[in-house]
Order: C-alpha cells, then structure tokens, then sequence
C-alpha cells in the first residue's frame, strides 16, 4: 500500500495528536513539544539497545545520579563505569558508552553534534541511535526506526516480506510518514503506538488512533505482521566455573580479556567455553588452585544472543598461602556483589552460594 502525501500528514498528525495526550512518562524523556536534553537521550538509547524499557530505568537513574553530565562521566574510570553497567548485558555497550564521553568531553566540548552524520561519527553510535539523538534532542527531521516502529510500519503498510530482508522497505516507508517539524515527538508517538497498542500480539486496534489507514488490518493480517525469517537454533556450549574463596570469605574473580565477549567484566574463573563437554582434563587445567573441589548439583544456564550456555559449578576453598599464590584479585565476601559481574557471573554466584544474597538475584 502507498500513501499519498496528505495521507502521510494525516498520519502523522494524529499520531502527534494521540502522543500530545498519551505519552509515556519515562526519566530521559521531555514533555511533548520539547526538546530532551542530549546527555538523557544518549544514554537511554544506549542503554535500550537489546534492552526493554522496565530494565534499564533503574540503571539509567542510578547513572545520572552519578554522572550528571558527559564530562562527569567521561572523567570517571572505566572500571567503576563497568561496575555501574553490570547486569545490564552486552557490555561493548558499557566500553563504547565511556568512550563516547570521552570524545564528546575531549573533542567536541562537551557537547553533543546536532547532526546525524556528526553524531555517527562518535564512538558506539550507529545509524539508529544518530537518528533518535538527532531528532529527540535537536529537532532534526530525522526517521527513526526500532522494534516498535518496524511492527507499526510494516502492518500500516501490509510489509509481507520477512524481517530482517524487510528493513530497508519499512524504513523508506517510514521515511514518507516523518514530518518536517516535531519529528522527535512522531518518532517517539511511533514507539509508544508500538509498545503500548500495535503490540506483537493482540494488537488494540480499537485504540488505535491511525487503523483507519491500516492495511493489515484491513486484509485481517495485522496479528501475522512483521514476518520473520525462521532463526537457526542457537548452538550450546558447555564449561565449567570455580568458585573459590579463602579462608577469610574472600572470593577469587579476575578480569576477561578488554575485547571478545563480556569484556572487560569481571568474572569467577571459568574454563573455556565450548561445544564438548569439560572433561577432567580440562578441569585440572582450569582450576585457579589446588583444592578439595566438590560439585554444586544442578547446573547454571545463560542465553548469549549467538549461543546457550551451560555451566557446571565448583567450590573450594584454601588457606590464605594458597590462596596467596592463586592468579587474579581476592574480594572480600560483602564487596563481592559490588564488582563488574557480568549476569551469568551473578547467576553463578547466587547457584554456588545461596545464602549471597540479593545483589546476587
């Protein structure tokens, strides 16, 4: 289907319309009609990235509170922006995140560019995010699409083809709906419509302030769109992690490599991860330290987005000349959940002790 361009501003202006009136209130956001401060946008965008909304509040207030600004931000050390991310997965985000400070404090004055090509050229910032700073922050006509915005579109416009071969089609479609003026609020009115009534499934079109011009409604398709090319099965791999403490309480972690998965992190050292089961082999090999080990019955199990994991968990403990000559940093039993505990590290934690307590659930 094609809209025609006053069709296209219809579109667009009820949508604005039904935003003026039912927005979502959200902690980086500004009222309708007004511009959100660029530092807010940036990083809640970075931070909604493989991300839903109700997880990244809590992290993105607590940040705020921290670092205020670019520059508070950019000033702080890598390893207390890690501690600070941790849990919140897909952590080149966090790598990217302080680098991005960094060159915004260091290059360009602390202030962000107002264009999508200056913003894309800024560390970790791709054409989505370029989009959704620019227009969300400095009023740019700029067309931002996600999740939401893809569902919303391709049913709008009955867009049978699978996603991901659909993309470049829904966002030259999207691009004839985005207005001159107000394109950060129609891009945000895009998202609440998709999060709140164009929903994957079940979709309120009773509600909906634009299914009069939809055309998978229409054709009685709207609940089958987007389409999506079927998804390999994900592979598994297997290891095994020690989690070894002294005699004091003190645990033993050490840091992964700053590139390849979970940079940077922290982590209860662990064999590598592979196809194969870990034979005792391997688990002479990988042990941090001579110790009585003994198994955790039951297993921890994590989803990375290439891959499922699943871990079998060791304990021990050794005294502290043992422990002395151990490879990696010794953290005391209360600090423990304060360091850049990736969540499968905070799962294996909580499996091999229990009683750790919540900063471990």
């Amino acid at each position: 289907m094609k809209l025609g361009e006053s069709e296209a501003q219809t579109v667009a202006g009820r949508l604005l319309a039904w935003y003026d009136a039912h927005a979502r209130v959200l902690p980086w956001r500004a009222p309708p009609g007004e511009y959100a401060d660029p530092y807010a946008v940036w990083l809640s965008e970075i931070m909604l990235q493989q991300t839903t909304v109700a997880a990244v509040g809590p992290y993105f207030r607590a940040f705020l509170e921290r670092w205020p600004s670019v520059g508070a931000l950019a000033a702080a050390p890598l390893d207390d922006v890690m501690r600070q991310w941790a849990g919140l997965g897909y952590y080149s985000r966090a790598r990217n995140l302080h680098a991005c400070a960094q060159a915004v404090a260091g290059e360009h004055g602390g202030r962000f560019p107002d264009t999508e090509e200056g913003l894309r050229s800024l560390p970790g910032i791709g054409p989505y995010t370029a989009a959704a700073i620019a227009a969300i922050a400095f009023g740019r006509r700029a067309t931002v699409v996600d999740g939401n915005v893809e569902r919303v579109v391709s049913r709008l416009f009955a867009i049978e083809a699978p996603l991901p071969r659909a993309k470049p089609e829904i966002r030259a479609k999207a691009e004839t709906l985005t207005p001159d003026l107000r394109a950060g609020d129609f891009a945000q009115a895009m998202m609440d419509l998709g999060a709140t009534v164009c929903t994957p499934k079940r979709p309120s079109c009773n509600r909906c302030p634009i299914a009069s011009f939809c055309s998978a409604r229409e054709a009685g398709i709207e609940e089958t769109l987007p389409r999506r090319m079927a998804r390999k099965e994900r592979p598994v791999r297997r290891g095994a992690c020690f989690v070894l403490t002294r005699s004091d309480g003190a645990m033993l972690l050490r840091k992964r490599p700053a590139k390849g998965l979970l940079g940077g992190m922290m982590e209860v050292p662990t064999t590598p991860w592979a196809e194969a089961e870990i034979d005792e082999a391997a688990l002479s090999l990988h042990a941090p330290a001579a110790a009585n080990w003994q198994r955790v019955p039951g297993l921890v199990e994590h989803t990375f987005t290439h891959f499922h994991l699943v871990l079998t968990i060791f304990v021990g403990e050794v005294s502290a000349r043992v422990a002395a000559k151990a490879e990696g940093v010794w953290i005391a039993e209360e600090d423990v959940g304060r360091e850049a505990l990736p969540s499968v590290m905070r799962k294996v934690v909580a499996h091999a002790k229990p009683d750790a307590g919540p900063l471990f659930r």
